[in-house]
């Protein structure tokens, strides 16, 4: 028996496998607007035989988007078209997920294959905002710090969002606080220099991102998990480790969260970051560990038997592919045969089941 395409659980919730597709920006909507390539891109995932699909970084403000061509969830006209999404992943038998972001200092930039540089004010971008005055690079917007009574309205708009995920259909939610972006670079002290209550110690630091997550959970029903993405290390002299994730995934896990999805680096542009097969399963591992909460490993998972041992190690309840998935659709029916596991094709795809 195959331990990757054993059933998971959270709360009332049941995933058919566990293979899921992590969130990536396809840089591909319209003032926040999902299009048909959303549809087809993340239906196409949901066919492929993921047991979660996973839909990229939504804005739950116009200026949290990374670029202008990122999905945003800030009015009930967003979730009207994201719906069709969520129940085209449903009726393949997935789970639809949807991850609910801010990026920060990180915002106003332009889509990768166009240039991937700042825009400016002159240009399409916006301003910026930040826990600290501090640029992401020399060549990133000055980001405006954040003043203390705005940040009742970044945990309003994390709610507001969460309301209008669950009114489009999505069962679960993540709250993204990884990659460098606005909740993450609360978490970090290189990123965060505030002295008022949300800056300096490790619980001031961890204070908005846990009103977020405290208030998302409150109106997410209770048969429903949420989930949270962190960097589990800046990869960074000085800055966010495994320690301080391990106690913030304690406080997650007594805010209600149910699984860590277990990220790593994304908060500095000259961080090393020791890229491998495998690499950040151990944050996984220990975060699981040492928490006693759900994690999700992630991070250049190719092969079925690799993602087989992860599972079957005790490093991660669940596994989240992303390029992989992008390579092949059909990764998770590839690898059910590759394992020796019967699982069923969609009904209009049967003939072409292998032997």
């Amino acid at each position: 028996m195959s331990k990757l395409f054993s059933p998971f659980k959270l709360r009332n919730l049941e995933f058919k496998n566990r293979i899921f597709v992590s969130p990536m920006c396809q840089y591909s909507a319209h003032e926040g607007m999902a299009e048909i390539w959303h549809l087809v891109h993340l239906g196409g995932r949901a066919v492929g035989g993921a047991g979660m699909v996973m839909v990229e970084a939504t804005a739950v403000v116009p200026e949290g988007r990374i670029s202008p061509y990122d999905l945003g969830l800030w009015s009930a006209q967003h979730a009207e078209r994201l719906a069709p999404i969520a129940k085209f992943i449903r009726e393949q038998g997935a789970v639809p997920a949807i991850q609910l972001a801010h990026a920060g200092r990180k915002a106003s930039t332009d889509a990768p294959w166009l240039s991937r540089g700042a825009l400016g004010l002159d240009n399409g971008g916006w301003q910026v905002v930040a826990p600290s005055a501090i640029p992401f690079s020399p060549a990133s917007p000055q980001p405006r710090e954040l003043v203390a009574s705005e940040l009742e309205g970044i945990v309003a708009a994390f709610v507001a969002a969460a309301k209008h995920a669950l009114a489009a259909g999505f069962e679960v939610a993540e709250v993204h606080m990884a990659h460098g972006y606005l909740l993450h670079e609360f978490l970090s002290p290189l990123t965060n220099q505030r002295t008022d209550n949300y800056g300096g110690s490790l619980e001031n630091r961890a204070r908005l991102p846990l009103q977020v997550a405290r208030a998302v959970r409150k109106i997410w029903p209770q048969h429903l998990p949420l989930f949270v993405r962190i960097s589990a290390t800046d990869w960074a002299e000085g800055g966010w480790d495994l320690s301080q994730s391990i106690q913030l995934c304690r406080w997650l896990k007594e805010a209600g969260v149910d699984l860590i999805d277990t990220s790593s680096g994304g908060l500095t542009p000259d961080a090393k970051i020791p890229a491998a097969p495998g690499f950040q399963i151990p944050f996984a591992a220990a975060i699981r560990k040492e928490a006693g909460i759900a994690t999700g490993g992630i991070g250049l998972i190719t092969e079925p038997i690799q993602a087989e041992k992860i599972i079957t190690g005790g490093d991660a309840d669940v596994v989240f592919l992303a390029r992989e998935l992008l390579r092949d659709p059909y990764w998770p029916l590839h690898a059910a045969q590759e394992l020796g596991v019967d699982v069923k094709w969609p009904e209009q795809y049967e003939r072409a089941k292998f032997a």
